[in-house]
């Protein structure tokens, strides 16, 4: 038998063990896939009014009711627009978006959060809102791809101005596909690299959330509150590091405590949040170029608070 065939016939063999090793891997990682995505998890049950009532609105009436709703509705947009990047995945009209659409890591889509056809919350109760925010787990108790992790820390009335402004939007009407997941998508799930936000953290189940934020005051009391919604990125400990199911092009989040600002002024940090622009005059990269669309819009004692944390948590390495 020739060289060039003996060669052949070695590289048909070795491709088919190959073929055969990834068809094996493909239908294990299927199937560990839709094992986590069949979980089901109990969630301590948490319900809030919506609207938030005034405070001290001991004689109801239909004037002090609008008042109420007027009021919540205006925190919520205010939420919305400067602190909690909702549009980024359900869109401008909350009709519905795109997380991701890749046909190797799959097909998530933002669904449809208004009170037209197709809504995904028209019959959403207090206790299913909270569910699904601040634990990432649907009504029906199985796990939701929402990246929820940045919502643990959400206080009560946080997440029903939230409500209220969504409700108030025009009905839009859009039904979107469940998520599907590609071979990509299905080998991360089952190895555990793209983490569901109701497996993060288990003990957050159990526990109540608050019932209001913070007092608003430049202090970092008030930032530490507002800065749960970057721990997503930036870790908890804001040491920054490689983004966990993020695309392989994002750069690492950076680190925040004052090990990785080192030099930085509050008028360096507002620059970077509202204008994109670091302090050695470097533009932002993605993910964190989206967020000065977001940060324009906080209020001078909001991006006062969020330094006041951030220069006081420990000094830490940045993550490898």
């Amino acid at each position: 038998m020739g060289v060039v065939k003996k060669i052949a016939i070695g590289l048909g063999g070795l491709i088919g063990v190959l073929v055969v090793a990834g068809a094996g891997a493909y239908v294990w990682a299927g199937s560990a896939a839709s094992s986590k995505l069949a979980n089901t998890y109990t969630i301590k049950a948490s319900t809030f009014p919506v609207p938030w009532p005034l405070t001290g609105d001991s004689l109801r009436s239909a004037e002090s009711e609008q008042v109420g709703l007027d009021s919540a509705v205006a925190r919520g947009k205010h939420l919305v627009e400067a602190r909690y990047v909702c549009v980024e995945c359900h869109s401008t009209n909350f009709g519905g978006g795109t997380m991701i659409d890749d046909p190797a890591i799959g097909t998530l889509l933002g669904p449809n959060l208004t009170m037209g056809a197709g809504s995904r919350t028209v019959q959403y109760t207090a206790a299913d809102w909270d569910r699904i925010v601040r634990h990432g787990v649907k009504p029906d108790g199985r796990p939701a791809v929402m990246p929820s992790e940045d919502y643990f820390a959400m206080s009560d009335r946080e997440l029903s101005d939230i409500v209220a402004y969504i409700r108030s939007l025009p009905p839009v009407d859009n039904t979107v596909p469940a998520p599907t997941f590609g071979p990509v998508g299905k080998m991360l799930i089952a190895t555990g690299q793209f983490k569901l936000s109701a497996d993060m953290h288990p003990s957050a189940h159990e526990g109540a959330h608050a019932v209001l934020p913070p007092a608003e005051a430049p202090n970092a009391e008030f930032g530490k509150h507002l800065a749960q919604v970057c721990t997503g990125c930036h870790l908890p400990s804001f040491a920054g590091g490689p983004i966990i199911g993020g695309p392989p092009d994002w750069p690492p989040a950076a680190n925040l405590t004052p090990a990785g600002l080192v030099g930085w002024t509050y008028t360096d940090f507002e620059r970077a949040m509202r204008e994109g622009v670091r302090k050695d005059g470097t533009k932002l990269r993605e993910p964190m170029a989206l967020m000065p669309k977001y940060a324009k819009n906080m209020t001078d004692i909001e991006m006062q608070a969020l330094w006041a944390y951030i220069s006081t948590v420990p000094p830490v390495a940045s993550a490898k």
